[in-house]
């Protein structure tokens, strides 16, 4: 069986098997940030629980609590002020762009409207629209490949494999996880672990529309062909199957290897599409998770999430 690239995805191959060098791509032009789409843009903000006014020297009650517009909260060893904000699912990059622009934000008592500026978000109080920002530093973001044979719960009262006992270790230390979705018992792979529960509902929302992409090896000789009448939509007992993509990979001893990328969470969605087709599945992994890929983990295996995995996420969902 021919093995999948970091992200699911064989690349282009010259003849002899070698790929082709990737082209250089090349840089974005940013558009211009809009203080106007700023002032009206919904604001997601958890606010913190402790909310107290801070006045114009950035005292309260007497007590020093941020900055005056003479001491400089910018770090320049400190994370982007729209970064900080986006993590805190304030809204998206972009979004916390406008929001600094328009003038809604503030960092230790003073209003920031330029662009860059870098802070410390454990020593700063960071506001927007004059209400505390919850920036949560506990948030956990984890990759797990789910072993076959490992049902998708955190706990399971027939005492059967789950995935709480693959991270049993973290739950006895304090962290409050649950899965992203689902993953039947006998389906191996990408399993998203979280305690950010508005990204988590967000990435398993249809609405979302984010793409999951499997690989599955069953029995029988697919046809390329059948691609085109896969993308026009199957019909199944439970309504319409829409795929994003499907790409016969290999055949080899009356199998085939088909890689499959759809957007929706129906129960068992693949093994019942391919057995509608005549396909049965003997192994199905799932390879990616929108922006995320399962990459080479073993089975069992867990990784953090990367901040620009988990950004990429939330622009993926809207955050």
């Amino acid at each position: 069986m021919a093995s999948a690239s970091r992200d699911g995805t064989p690349g282009p191959r010259r003849a002899g098997g070698k790929r082709k060098p990737a082209k250089p791509s090349k840089p974005r032009k940013r558009s211009r940030v809009d203080a106007e789409s700023g002032k009206v843009r919904l604001n997601n903000a958890k606010p913190a629980k402790r909310q107290r006014p801070v006045d114009d020297r950035g005292v309260v009650d007497g007590e020093f609590v941020g900055a005056t517009p003479e001491t400089d909260p910018y770090d320049p060893a400190g994370t982007r002020l729209q970064k900080v904000l986006a993590s805190a699912g304030v809204a998206s990059r972009r979004g916390a762009e406008e929001l600094i622009a328009a003038g809604r934000v503030s960092v230790d008592g003073v209003v920031v409207t330029e662009q860059g500026m870098r802070v410390d978000p454990r020593r700063v109080v960071v506001r927007v629209d004059g209400v505390r920002v919850l920036i949560d530093e506990d948030m956990t973001y984890l990759a797990l490949n789910k072993p076959v044979g490992y049902h998708s719960t955190m706990a399971d009262d027939h005492g059967r494999p789950c995935v709480g006992d693959l991270v049993a270790e973290r739950v006895m230390a304090g962290q409050r996880l649950f899965h992203v979705g689902r993953l039947d018992a006998e389906t191996e792979g990408l399993l998203l672990l979280t305690n950010d529960g508005e990204l988590a509902h967000r990435l398993m929302h249809p609405s979302f529309e984010v793409p999951k992409t499997y690989l599955a090896t069953v029995r029988g000789e697919v046809p390329r062909s059948l691609a085109r009448h896969v993308r026009d939509g199957i019909e199944l007992d439970d309504g319409l199957v829409q795929v994003d993509e499907f790409v016969p990979l290999e055949v080899w001893d009356g199998s085939s290897l088909v890689r499959i990328t759809l957007h929706e969470g129906r129960n068992r969605i693949v093994r019942r599409l391919m057995d509608h087709l005549g396909f049965p599945v003997t192994r199905l992994v799932r390879t990616d998770v929108g922006p995320v890929p399962l990459g080479d983990q073993r089975p069992g295996s867990i990784r953090v999430l990367g901040r620009d995995e988990v950004g990429a996420l939330y622009k993926a969902v809207g955050l």
